[in-house]
């Protein structure tokens, strides 16, 4: 399994927004990561739980704290959808 890591892309497991694909734009601590949809879906940048995310194989290069335009920026730039 891929590890939680800032530009890494995940699955949300629990929760309303469960099934939509996200980007880990920071890493707060062992249990939370902070992520966005970058306005490519109705995620929101929040904190979450690592535990309600699976991370997938497709990882992006940006930097921790990235806003939303940077990474939507670089997601286009790649060819991956967040739908």
């Amino acid at each position: 399994m891929p590890a939680i890591e800032v530009g890494r892309l995940a699955v949300i497991l629990a929760g309303r927004r469960a099934g939509q694909k996200v980007v880990v734009v920071d890493v707060v601590d062992r249990n939370f990561v902070l992520v966005t949809g970058a306005g490519l879906n109705k995620v929101r940048r929040r904190r979450m739980n690592v535990k309600h995310l699976e991370p997938l194989p497709e990882k992006v290069d940006i930097e921790r704290g990235a806003d939303d335009d940077a990474v939507k920026a670089v997601l286009e730039s790649a060819g991956i959808s967040l739908e």
